[in-house]
């Protein structure tokens, strides 16, 4: 079935095309947004042969229910494409004008021991008795899924969308290829996932020998954004009553890993990088955001460095996707 179907699904192909090939096309959040802009072209416009600067405002306008940053994560992708097309000449169309980013005020769940036991043990509680191809896979997986998010702090896309060959169960490294901004980063694996790891795939390989995705879905496709937050609800609402978020996991990593130095020397310079590497962030700013979520943190930094502490964790413009 064809993804496109408006009267640009071909150039839309092509864009698609050419922005794989070059590396720098965001399958999570690119993809669906082009999908949901061809159809309103084909909805709106079922006759039209030429992009008119009328249908790219009329998709492109912050809606009332949008903030800056939802506004430009849906049209980012719109004006990318269009930029594109007037590089080569197909259209004289001028790029939508794109909001300015917002500082996030989010704080995200601070997750006690007794919810993660709880929720672990509803992930661990699967029925044992799988009818289904799908329900064999959810039990072999949910469990694997959420503590792999757990205890590498990696995105749900970037775990959603792992491939079979960027995983090194031999040195226990994970190749992150394609990652926000498309930034391409390692991340080494803790003793218990591997070994963890290693067990899953010997047991998914056997429902799915040629799989491409080490988290497979039906068809040789990976998992949905709707199938994390799906199974995540459900089972933290099974134990839980406080609210949280799958992507919370990762703020948890970051935030535990924060707190265990305040134990063990001090080594900043370092330790902010190896972790700002280990999750991705393309600059230490997004890293120091959550030196404002761990308690007393602000303290320590001020008794343990001479400098000015703002001249070191300064106000941060923090915006992290919620995927």
């Amino acid at each position: 079935m064809n993804k496109f179907t408006s009267f640009l699904a071909p150039l839309i192909k092509a864009y698609v095309f050419y922005q794989k090939a070059s590396g720098h096309f965001n399958e999570a959040s690119y993809e669906p947004n082009l999908i949901l802009f061809d159809r309103y072209l084909k909805k709106q416009y079922p006759k039209a042969t030429l992009l008119s600067q009328e249908m790219v405002d009329g998709w492109c306008h912050k809606r009332d229910t949008e903030t800056n940053n939802s506004c430009r994560s849906r049209i980012y992708v719109v004006a990318s494409f269009i930029r594109y097309l007037r590089k080569r000449g197909k259209i004289d169309v001028m790029e939508p004008d794109i909001p300015r980013k917002e500082r996030s005020t989010y704080i995200p769940h601070s997750f006690t021991d007794a919810e993660l036991v709880n929720f672990f043990r509803a992930c661990d509680s699967l029925p044992s008795v799988s009818k289904t191809p799908d329900q064999r896979s959810r039990k072999i997986t949910i469990p694997v899924f959420f503590r792999f998010l757990y205890s590498s702090g990696i995105r749900t896309n970037e775990a959603r969308m792992l491939r079979v060959e960027d995983v090194d169960l031999c040195h226990g490294t994970i190749n992150i290829r394609y990652s926000k901004g498309h930034s391409q980063h390692y991340v080494v694996l803790h003793d218990s996932m591997l070994k963890l790891l290693k067990i899953y795939d010997a047991a998914i390989r056997k429902q799915y020998p040629g799989r491409t995705y080490f988290f497979p879905a039906r068809d040789n496709t990976f998992h949905t954004r709707k199938w994390v937050q799906t199974n995540f609800r459900k089972l933290w609402d099974k134990y839980n009553s406080s609210y949280a978020t799958a992507y919370e996991l990762r703020h948890h990593y970051a935030i535990e890993n924060i707190n265990r130095w305040t134990d063990e020397g001090f080594g900043f310079d370092a330790k902010l990088l190896y972790l700002s590497k280990s999750m991705g962030h393309s600059t230490l700013e997004a890293t120091k955001y959550y030196y404002s979520l761990v308690p007393k943190m602000a303290d320590i930094l001020e008794e343990k460095t001479a400098m000015d502490f703002k001249s070191i964790v300064p106000e941060v413009n923090y915006e992290e996707s919620n995927e």
